[in-house]
């Protein structure tokens, strides 16, 4: 590794000291990593000319040159007039640029921000490096409680265990609807580039192999930016910002990996049946994502979807009418039940839907990774291999092998199968499989062996009494 690439706790702790600086100057966490992102764009497209010998991307008077050379109010007045210009370019600068603004107004901690920048080189290091580093910074917003950002970031080794068992493979592409910061579509670039050393397939890949929308500008430019880093989307961004229930699709994906936003649609939103007439009306964000996802996936197509536990039960009509579609038209063949304590928002009780596009459900698999499970975001937080056990149950490529671990002789097996005939037997096609588990300590004695038991107990303390007696007959007391 070049000498010139700092390791990358060096850098991050360069990221971390001004954060703090910042924040003592009002400046919270979420505006500073925006910042941040505006910034090295302009710095990584600067390098790309110095050290890649390519013509720059910026409009002229928006580079990284002309925004260094002010100081003090003229600096400010430039970084702001350069951002105006930028959010209204098209292709990668005006998606990574959306709705850009200045929220450091200060000259000194805006010049500081520039001047940690300008001391490293971003553009020669590996897209591992500078993407984990962007990813390190991400999920430390995520904790942020204050910003509501966790609602953008889902744990890493969840999403990863996900896209494990769906297996997207490098010819397919990948769509993620509600995109977040775009962790889904890292894991799943990072899972399809091990798949072949083709550098015309690969290309294609991060040229091709993704799509992500989020309704959000402030995270649009942070999932464009994530995958940026990475080599994704150089030059046109897969990341739009749209609200994606509005509109049928335009284009059909083999894979769909999402966890899209819970609760109610926000008041003044669009009503969405109107125009999405093939949907049951509701104003569940949660049961309209997953219809999007439903009308989203190819014939043939897989999805790995993270939803609320009412999906799963609420006897709305809508909901039992989608959970009937559900299982009539797609094969709703797993689902992974959640513990408390691994999302950085709240009481969130969840679980993880797995279905293919094309043929009806005959059997729902569930893996219980809920009851007697205690995670928490410090102390105990979900790590991949705490998922070993049921991705390896999953089967991925292999289902008809797929064996339960519930049984009368082992009644506390986390899979278990449930047919479609069972299911269909309950009201409004109900999947919410309360857990069958019980881990409490159950007395099984009969009652003649717990009065003998109590009688041995009382033999030994009785004679431990005319022990303790006789050792103490001598002792003045």
């Amino acid at each position: 590794m070049s000498e010139n690439i700092k390791d990358e706790n060096t850098l991050l702790k360069k990221v971390w000291d001004i954060a703090d600086i910042l924040a003592a100057a009002g400046v919270g966490f979420t505006d500073y990593i925006t910042q941040l992102t505006y910034l090295l764009f302009l710095k990584m497209d600067s390098e790309k000319v110095q050290y890649g010998d390519f013509e720059s991307s910026v409009p002229a008077g928006c580079r990284w040159e002309d925004l260094k050379k002010e100081s003090g109010e003229d600096l400010i007045g430039a970084y702001e007039a350069i951002l105006e210009k930028l959010s209204e370019a098209d292709g990668i600068i005006g998606t990574i640029f959306t709705k850009a603004s200045n929220k450091i107004q200060t000259p000194v901690h805006l010049k500081r921000v520039i001047e940690m920048l300008d001391s490293e080189n971003w553009f020669i290091m590996p897209g591992d490096i500078k993407g984990a580093i962007y990813e390190s910074i991400l999920e430390k917003n995520g904790q942020d409680k204050k910003s509501g950002a966790g609602q953008y970031f889902t744990p890493r080794a969840l999403i990863n265990a996900i896209v494990d068992v769906v297996d997207p493979k490098i010819t397919e592409r990948v769509a993620d609807p509600a995109c977040g910061t775009g962790g889904f579509l890292l894991s799943a670039y990072a899972h399809m580039k091990e798949q072949s050393r083709d550098p015309q397939k690969l290309i294609n890949l991060r040229r091709n192999g993704f799509f992500g929308a989020d309704i959000t500008p402030l995270v649009v430019t942070l999932a464009s930016m994530n995958l940026y880093l990475h080599d994704i989307g150089t030059e046109t961004s897969p990341i739009v910002c749209e609200d994606s229930l509005l509109e049928s699709p335009a284009e059909l994906y083999d894979v769909i990996l999402t966890n899209p936003p819970f609760g109610k649609r926000p008041k003044g939103s669009i009503d969405v049946s109107e125009n999405r007439p093939d949907f049951f009306k509701t104003s569940d964000n949660q049961l309209n994502f997953l219809q999007h996802i439903m009308s989203l996936v190819k014939t043939g197509g897989r999805v790995g979807v993270v939803l609320p536990d009412n999906i799963l039960f609420d006897k709305s009509t809508a909901n039992c009418k989608v959970r009937e579609k559900l299982l009539n038209d797609f094969n709703l063949h797993t689902i992974l039940r959640l513990p408390d304590g691994i999302f950085y928002a709240n009481g969130i009780k969840a679980n993880v839907l797995f279905f293919d596009k094309g043929t009806p459900t005959e059997n729902v698999w569930v893996y219980d990774y809920r009851t007697g499970i205690k995670h928490t975001l410090v102390q105990n937080p979900l790590k991949r291999s705490d998922l070993d056990e049921f991705v390896s149950l999953y089967c991925s490529g292999h289902m008809e092998d797929r064996a339960e671990t519930y049984s009368e002789e082992n009644p506390n097996g986390r899979w278990r199968k449930y047919s479609i005939d069972e299911i269909r037997k309950r009201d409004g096609f109900d999947l919410d499989f309360k857990t069958w588990i019980d881990l409490s300590e159950k007395d099984t004695r009969t009652i003649p062996e717990i009065l003998a038991e109590m009688e041995d107990e009382r033999n030994s303390i009785n004679k431990a009494l005319d022990t303790l007696k006789s050792l103490l007959s001598g002792v003045a007391l």
